[in-house]
């Protein structure tokens, strides 16, 4: 008989589930008045392919997996194309709107490993910060790895706890996902086996129970890994030349990770993620939460992210090859960390001052950190999506395209 879902754990979805329509709807206005950069269009050309009943053909080289593709077919073919003219903007751009809500949905999956409050900020800043809501309106890989990559933690530590086929399936197909959308899927799995590892060499878990992976689950989840990605990269069986390709993406990718004219400094990413009016404050809250939480005895979870985003931000950091899209990869873990910080302050305020003073204070900084998030929305997003100053419109085709139309 199958077991009855508490109620509670129902209504916690409620804010989470709001958050993401309201993100949504932020995502969704004028999704085709921008150009489209030089890789939307190379992606929406091989959806065009995909239409016409070609199957999907990996180039390592020039390329990245099937997954952005095989998302936005079907959301195509809902909307009505047909073909490769028949395709418009909006249309292509929706594939990564629908990403993106996805992750702020995962939030609320988040709850019990990360905490009610800072889960519901950290979906707050992934649903309505600058950086997301422009790149979730970007017909390149990004939003769906990072939904994927969030999924994979998520879906980890499930499988960790209950050793069940569906978890351990859940990994497997949340990891196959990466590797279908980037290669840099490497980087995080390296990252996110490192700190598990330095958690039981450390021992900085032994203040939770933790149930013991049995081998079982990891068998489960490497062979759903490599069914998915085979039948992904394959196109269900339609071109085995994918598998030997892919083999060849890893001397592509360092040879990639060089530059290629995309060299930037160490700090490239910093200085990005500061930006705007409200860049620096989040930035700050989230270095606030990385020393909160990992000074806790009983944040194990919080520990075992800050490892894993110090190894992605040193990695993207000292890799010489950088486009902005992919501080979206810092923006997750950097979101629940401004998230634990918020959730420490509002808990050490309570315990020193009357809720009646609490509340106001803390709604009068809510309003003002909206107001800036809500300027650099207004002018990064929509205002000038693709002018030269916006940071990140990167080697952005320019609106005057537009006139030979």
């Amino acid at each position: 008989m199958e077991r009855a879902v508490p109620r509670s754990r129902w209504v916690c979805w409620l804010p989470f589930i709001f958050v993401a329509l309201l993100g949504l709807a932020v995502r969704l206005p004028q999704l085709g008045v921008r150009p489209m950069h030089t890789d939307e269009a190379i992606n929406a050309y091989i959806v065009g392919q995909l239409l016409s009943g070609d199957p999907f053909t990996y180039d390592p080289q020039d390329r990245h997996g099937p997954a952005l593709s095989a998302l936005a077919l079907p959301l195509a073919r809902m909307q009505g194309a047909r073909s490769f003219s028949d395709l418009t903007e909006s249309e292509l751009r929706f594939t990564s709107v629908v990403a993106g809500t996805i992750t702020v949905l995962l939030f609320g999956a988040g709850v019990e490993l990360f905490g009610f409050l800072p889960c519901l900020i950290a979906a707050l800043l992934f649903a309505f910060a600058p950086l997301p809501v422009y790149y979730d309106r970007y017909f390149i890989h990004e939003s769906l790895f990072c939904a994927a990559t969030f999924g994979l933690i998520l879906s980890g530590w499930r499988a960790s706890k209950t050793n069940s086929v569906r978890d351990s399936v859940l990994v497997g197909a949340c990891a196959a996902l990466m590797l279908g959308s980037k290669e840099t899927a490497v980087i995080h799995f390296c990252a996110l086996a490192v700190a598990a590892l330095v958690l039981k060499i450390t021992k900085m878990h032994r203040s939770v129970s933790t149930t013991r992976i049995r081998p079982r689950t990891l068998l489960i989840s490497c062979g759903t890994f490599l069914l998915f990605s085979v039948a992904a990269f394959t196109w269900f069986g339609r071109n085995w030349k994918a598998l030997p390709a892919l083999l060849q993406a890893i001397p592509d990718f360092f040879s990639r990770a060089a530059g290629q004219g995309h060299e930037k400094p160490f700090w490239y990413f910093a200085h990005l993620l500061t930006g705007g009016w409200s860049g620096a404050l989040i930035v700050a809250l989230g270095c606030v939460g990385v020393v909160v939480a990992t000074k806790k005895t009983d944040s194990w979870s919080y520990r075992y992210l800050a490892i894993y985003f110090i190894f992605i931000a040193a990695s993207y950091s000292l890799i010489p090859y950088k486009t902005p899209w992919l501080a979206l990869n810092l923006w997750l873990p950097l979101a629940l960390f401004a998230g634990c910080a918020v959730d420490f302050v509002w808990k050490t305020a309570i315990a020193h001052l009357p809720m009646q003073s609490a509340i106001p204070v803390f709604g009068i900084l809510a309003a003002m950190v909206a107001s800036l998030l809500a300027h650099d929305i207004r002018q990064r997003v929509f205002v000038f999506p693709a002018d030269e100053n916006n940071p990140f419109a990167y080697a952005h085709t320019t609106d005057d395209i537009l006139d030979f139309r």
